[in-house]
């Protein structure tokens, strides 16, 4: 608990004492299931050994000053009156949560002084807001004994990024921040926050590696496929593309493209994606590693061809990543695109073979240099 050694001495050296209360929230990396939480839909993320440390201690009035080692910076704000967006993104995320929080609790006027270290890679589709929204909303709920699960905490992290910070995600990412559990992956029903625990078969090792091609989805093409999937739910006549089957697509896919082809590419996407996840809980359960590399393949495909999200150096890295791993598994990109990250599932003795094919290659090809992370599926948001 790295992050949290050092962010219990950055409190005491900009507090001069030490922080009362630790917590800490995982990042996560999404195994199947992309831009399918916001359509009520399902995923099968695990939450990862990379993760938001919040520390510190009560104040005697209504004000949270508030501290990112990892910035060098500060922000400060009242319980006591509005609390309104400013400059700085990361203020954001603490700001809403803290929002949020009040309005499920209005008793919420317990200042504090606070110290925020990560060491989840920003901009990389592994979930850093996430995991400083999870850390700050349960930091809040233990600084003032407030009655709320660690189900609701993840809610509120979402509503603070969909409602104040302006992007429009699903609640995957929070859940899994919230909820992970040890060596497990988990299939989230995003409609009715059903979780099922799927144990990562002995032996097999979550790769993920980093495109170091950044992205923003706070602005347009995340808001647009969103948008895109709501309209084709309503061409269907229901309230998500999770109600839709792929029979059912089928049948009215020409008349679908006819009126709007984008719109029919999206929606075949997210249909076919939900069946991917179950297919794939499935393959994990049976140790069928050539099932779940094909369904990882196809995922990927169809984020290409169909969603679009893709990037020339993610879809090399991905190519690189299944020449190594062959039939024992599988790489896809992984979060909400353009850039980030791709995920590779495969026995512990493929890891070499694909970290040297892609060190060999992508710097060579696109003129950046990857980073590879192996991971382990950890447990969600705890106190330290």
């Amino acid at each position: 608990m790295q992050q949290i050694e050092r962010a219990k001495q950055v409190f005491s050296q900009q507090f001069h004492c030490a922080p009362s209360l630790a917590v800490y929230a995982p990042g996560r990396v999404n195994i199947i299931g992309e831009h399918t939480d916001y359509n009520d839909g399902f995923v099968m993320p695990c939450a990862i050994n990379y993760g938001t440390a919040v520390v510190g201690e009560k104040r005697d009035d209504q004000q949270f000053k508030v501290y990112a080692a990892d910035l060098d910076q500060w922000d400060c704000f009242s319980l006591n009156e509005d609390i309104l967006p400013v400059a700085e993104k990361w203020t954001g995320y603490v700001r809403g949560v803290v929002k949020f929080i009040q309005q499920h609790c209005p008793q919420f006027k317990q200042g504090a002084n606070l110290v925020i270290c990560g060491n989840v890679p920003l901009s990389a589709g592994l979930s850093s807001s996430a995991s400083l929204e999870v850390a700050v909303a349960k930091f809040c709920q233990q600084l003032a004994a407030l009655p709320l699960t660690d189900t609701q905490l993840a809610l509120i992290g979402q509503q603070a990024e969909n409602q104040f910070v302006g992007a429009n995600c699903g609640n995957m990412d929070q859940l899994i921040s919230a909820l992970g559990q040890q060596d497990h992956l988990l299939m989230i029903d995003c409609r009715s926050l059903a979780i099922q625990p799927v144990p990562v078969p002995q032996g097999l090792a979550v790769m993920i590696i980093n495109s170091k091609v950044k992205h923003d989805l706070v602005n347009g093409e995340y808001n647009q496929r969103r948008q895109q999937c709501e309209q084709a739910a309503q061409f269907f006549g229901v309230n998500a593309l999770r109600d839709v089957s792929l029979a059912q697509f089928q049948q009215r896919e020409q008349e679908l493209k006819a009126l709007d082809m984008q719109m029919a590419k999206r929606a075949k996407h997210v249909i076919s994606e939900n069946q991917r996840v179950l297919a794939a809980v499935q393959a994990l359960q049976q140790g069928d590693l050539l099932q779940l590399g094909k369904l990882m393949a196809q995922s990927h495909d169809s984020m290409r061809d169909d969603f679009e999200i893709t990037v020339p150096q993610i879809d090399y890295l991905v190519e690189l990543a299944q020449l190594a791993i062959g039939n024992e598994g599988g790489a896809r990109m992984t979060g909400g695109g353009f850039g980030g990250c791709v995920v590779a599932l495969a026995p512990q003795h493929k890891v070499e073979a694909v970290r040297k094919i892609i060190a060999e290659n992508y710097q060579r090809q696109t003129g950046l240099k990857e980073d590879f992370y192996v991971c382990q599926a950890c447990q969600g948001v705890r106190l330290c």
